[in-house]
């Protein structure tokens, strides 16, 4: 499953240049660069791939090295089962919690779960049983949703009411396992005609749907452009909230290459006592491991919270 762009493209092949502080005649995954976030910020496949090349098992290595101390996967679904088992093993091994990933076929296009359809709910439950064999394989604990465009053939009320009940079966399910539905508002700008695009909009669904099973994802780059205000909205919807993601905007690169005061938001975040998963879905503004080591220093300088 290719959600965003940015994340699936392939890169050039590994550079031979060393990074400052970074060896190029030893293993970069043994330097000592390891930091302490506050946070728990969560790299993807590709984001340093220039550093730590293409195997996926090297590049879990290296954002250890790096004291990143979670990982989220939007394609994990479509991993092999080895490969889903071997990165299970290597995040145990390094101390690394699996973040998200996408939990099912979403709908860009055409509406699924706002029609009431019944074909569409039982497909999108399918998906999500078939998610709790992932989830439990690579010890993950949320899983992406976005219920899909609009229906506009009916009334925002009959839509709204339908998403509900394909979410409240959906936690049925997830329920048992202790799992939890992350629910993601998106923009406007980049995904014209969805159904779900604001944060308030996401908090009275969880509030209809009452399951631990069902929360939001707070995308702080969407919400930007979407609605604004981003500390007061956080703040009135922080009760339904188990996920954040991060991306700055314009560009939706690392922070500090926008207009967000990440470093305003993340001091909010912490000092509210959020434990959980922050995901770093970006891109790099810069490339190859020049680029890949700014991404590094900047959350480094915006988690510093002075």
């Amino acid at each position: 499953m290719k959600r965003r762009s940015f994340i699936t493209k392939s890169a050039c092949t590994a550079s031979a240049l060393s990074l400052t502080g970074f060896s190029a005649l030893g293993s970069i995954s043994k330097t000592p660069l390891k930091h302490s976030f506050h946070l728990k910020y969560a790299p993807h496949l590709g984001m340093f791939k220039h550093s730590a090349g293409e195997n996926p098992i090297a590049q879990l290595n290296f954002m250890a090295d790096q004291g990143f101390t979670a990982f989220e996967d939007n394609g994990m679904m479509e991993r092999s089962v080895a490969l889903q088992e071997e990165m299970a093993k290597t995040m145990a091994a390094r101390s690394i919690e699996m973040g998200v990933f996408v939990a099912h076929k979403i709908y860009w296009t055409e509406p699924n779960l706002a029609s009431g359809e019944t074909e569409k709910r039982e497909e999108f439950l399918d998906y999500i049983k078939k998610a709790i064999i992932v989830a439990k394989r690579v010890n993950a604990k949320w899983m992406t949703v976005v219920p899909g465009h609009l229906d506009l053939g009916l009334s925002m009320g009959y839509q709204t009411a339908h998403v509900i009940e394909s979410l409240k079966q959906a936690s049925a399910l997830l329920e048992p396992h202790n799992l939890t539905m992350v629910l993601e508002p998106l923009n406007f700008r980049n995904h014209p005609g969805l159904f779900l695009t604001g944060s308030s909009q996401a908090y009275e669904i969880c509030k209809a749907v009452n399951s631990p099973s069902c929360k939001i994802l707070f995308d702080i780059y969407h919400q930007q452009i979407q609605e604004g205000n981003l500390i007061p909205n956080i703040e009135a919807c922080w009760d339904e909230i188990a996920y954040f993601q991060i991306g700055d905007n314009p560009g939706r690169n690392e922070p500090t290459t926008g207009e967000i005061n990440y470093k305003n938001v993340f001091k909010f975040i912490h000092e509210k006592g959020y434990n959980g998963v922050m995901g770093m879905e970006h891109g790099n503004s810069r490339p190859d491991q020049e680029g890949e080591l700014a991404v590094i220093n900047t959350y480094k300088t915006v988690d510093a919270f002075i």
